[in-house]
């Protein structure tokens, strides 16, 4: 029998496992919380004090290096060093007077020149103001970076002014979204949130804060939130203290007299080590260019298929959307594979113009009568939503193939109204161009092609006897479209907003080529046309913008005429002035028998733009006779570097055939 004594090892040794385990938990924890300081990269990577560089700097690189020429803002203090720092490199650094207004500027330059628009704003209240803008360049998926400041990361949910929780205001509305925590984030964020809004594939951004980041890869975010977009917009917030240099943050954060007590002591060390671990590792070298980009591509089986499907094809149709003009194949090769396919084809969104004017190929009217009559009908980058009838216009008969480069925005609708033969999804430009190449040689009868176009002639018949009826007041907007289509330069791009006025000008004016037509897109948005025509300007400073508003849009834009004035920026404005919200009032009165709220005044608008500097102009039944007068002496002021306004003063007409204009 064991005594006591002799026992008493055995226990000793066996306490020493959970010994061992509570210590090696302890240290596990101890690096834990190391690591979550910033402790252990302190160790390898140096606080450089004495530098005056600042995280704007940095900002300034990366858009640089990413060939950014233009940044739109409206300034405020979070944002300044970055503002400062892109203008020191050479970017063009755009002020207007409403937040909105330079998202639609960036969402413009995207569009038209197949690189990534950029904008910042400044926390708060200025991001709020973005929020408009951003989801209409999600549903027209162009690729926008929004740089928002924000308040300092230590004083983000403890009453800092202007501070919201931003990202939760923007997961919704972007593809990719992040929080810059430190210094040395910045540059590998952004590169990230550039390649995140130009790729199609999902699945590998997501929103969150930058813990964890990969200097040369996608960032890997804590709280991942998946998108599914081809392309589109992007937000990195940019709090205070990763954007100013050190000494001002150190002010700002760290007491200047030495702490006296223990808690003092310890709310001091915290905070010095919160400004090393901000600013160790800031001024390192990392790469800045672009990052590749993940653009999906069609089977090459579901090619094959799609060839064989259409070489049988009696009446193909072509319906070609705005996501057939995204990068990487350029306006000019697609448009010669539509020509060398020889369907004809309907053109929407930005696809407008692919074909220029009068190419025998567009058909512009009565589609909805032909696509019944088609027997293949591709789809390319177009969607079965309210402008295609969520589906219903497409025969049962027809067979439809369907490129996009969403799943789920392809299929929408196809299990109530139609049904697709081929769904493909992959890059809509580069299909047609293997389409084509599968179909080279083939041609089709001319008479499918000649019965569409005659149905063109008679609807253009049916406006130039619209434009012939007088009207009780003012001008017949038919008449004077017609005249504003005849006097067109070949170098113009339109850009249009606003509802009845609009949505006629659809019908009859014709943008002359490739990526000269700007409207919201699907989500109709009001107020796109000071910015939309600030960023078309400042790309294609040789071409002479013009803006198409209804008199109710005008009024979001008209204080951008200050920024185009201040600018430098000479675009003009024919502002189609009904006095009212017709487009509304066309239903709402029939139907309710009242036109509460649809009433506007005849407004001097040419005169409200003079008083902002801009030159203005006056359409009106005393000059009826003029208009191509008028309009060519607008052209004149805009090639003397005046901004200008056309206040047109249009009868309130029924002229208008309800059907909705894309």
């Amino acid at each position: 029998m064991e005594t006591p004594a002799a026992a008493a090892p055995a226990g000793s040794l066996c306490s020493c496992p959970s010994l061992l385990l509570a210590c090696g938990t302890l240290v596990v924890a101890l690096l834990g919380a190391a690591h979550q300081l910033g402790l252990l990269y302190q160790l390898r990577h140096k606080v450089d004090k004495a530098s005056v560089r600042h995280g704007g700097e940095s900002v300034a690189a990366v858009l640089r290096a990413h060939g950014v020429r233009f940044l739109f803002t409206l300034v405020g203090g979070h944002i300044s060093p970055l503002l400062v720092a892109s203008e020191k490199l050479g970017i063009r650094v755009v002020d207007t007077r409403h937040e909105v207004t330079a998202v639609f500027a960036a969402d413009t330059v995207a569009r038209l020149t197949g690189t990534v628009g950029v904008a910042a704003v400044t926390a708060g209240p200025g991001l709020t103001n973005t929020v408009t803008a951003m989801k209409n360049a999600q549903m027209a998926q162009s690729p926008v970076l929004l740089l928002g400041g924000a308040a300092g990361t230590l004083l983000q949910k403890r009453g800092a002014l202007q501070a919201i929780d931003q990202m939760a205001l923007f997961r919704p509305l972007c593809k990719f979204c992040a929080s810059v925590r430190r210094v040395r984030d910045i540059v590998p964020t952004l590169r990230s949130a550039m390649a995140a809004a130009q790729s199609g594939t999902p699945g590998r951004w997501g929103a969150g804060s930058t813990q964890g980041l990969g200097v040369g890869g996608w960032g890997r975010c804590p709280r991942l939130s998946v998108s599914l977009a081809p392309a589109g917009p992007v937000f990195v917030e940019l709090p205070l203290d990763v954007l100013y240099p050190y000494f001002m943050v150190q002010r700002e954060m760290v007491p200047a007299k030495p702490p006296k007590g223990l808690i003092a002591r310890g709310v001091s060390w915290y905070l010095e080590n919160h400004l090393a671990n901000l600013f160790a590792g800031a001024w390192e070298p990392q790469p800045e260019g672009p990052l590749p980009l993940d653009i999906p591509q069609a089977p090459p089986q579901q090619v094959q298929r799609c060839v064989e499907l259409l070489s049988r094809a009696k009446r193909p149709l072509l319906v070609l959307g705005s996501q057939a003009l995204l990068p990487p194949t350029p306006a000019d090769e697609l448009r010669a594979a539509v020509e060398t396919l020889g369907v004809p084809c309907f053109l929407g969104g930005m696809a407008r113009g692919l074909l220029g004017r009068n190419n025998p190929l567009h058909i512009r009217q009565n589609r909805s009568a032909a696509l019944k009559k088609a027997d293949v009908v591709i789809l390319a980058g177009t969607v079965c939503d309210f402008r295609l009838s969520y589906g219903r216009v497409l025969s049962r008969s027809s067979k439809i193939v369907i490129v996009n480069r969403n799943r789920e925005e392809m299929l929408l609708n196809s299990d109530i109204f139609w049904k697709p033969q081929e769904a493909v999804q992959g890059d809509v430009g580069s299909f047609m161009l293997k389409l084509v190449e599968g179909l080279r040689g083939q041609t089709w009868a001319p008479d499918w092609a000649e019965e569409l176009r005659e149905a063109d002639r008679q609807k253009e018949q049916t406006f130039r006897e619209k434009a012939a009826v007088p009207v009780a007041q003012h001008l017949n907007p038919v008449q004077v479209l017609q005249l504003v289509e005849e006097s067109l330069p070949d170098n113009s791009v339109l850009v249009m907003d606003g509802g009845d006025f609009v949505g006629t000008a659809a019908h009859l004016v014709q943008p002359r080529g490739p990526l000269r037509w700007l409207d919201p897109g699907a989500f109709g948005t009001l107020g796109v046309g000071g910015g939309f025509a600030l960023g078309a300007k400042l790309c294609r400073p040789d071409a002479e913008v013009w803006c198409l508003f209804g008199d109710g849009a005008f009024g979001y834009s008209l204080i951008e005429f200050d920024t185009f004035v201040r600018h430098k920026v000479p675009v003009m404005a024919l502002v189609g002035n009904d006095a009212g919200w017709t487009q509304i009032a066309r239903e709402q009165v029939p139907c309710l028998g009242s036109n509460v709220a649809c009433s506007l005044a005849y407004t001097d608008y040419h005169k409200a733009a003079m008083g902002l500097g801009a030159r203005g102009l006056l359409l009106s039944r005393e000059n009826e006779g003029q208009v191509v007068e008028v309009l060519r002496e607008a052209q004149r002021l805009c090639r003397e570097g005046h901004p200008v306004v056309v206040n047109v003063l249009i009868g309130k007409t029924d002229f208008r055939d309800g059907s909705i204009a894309v």
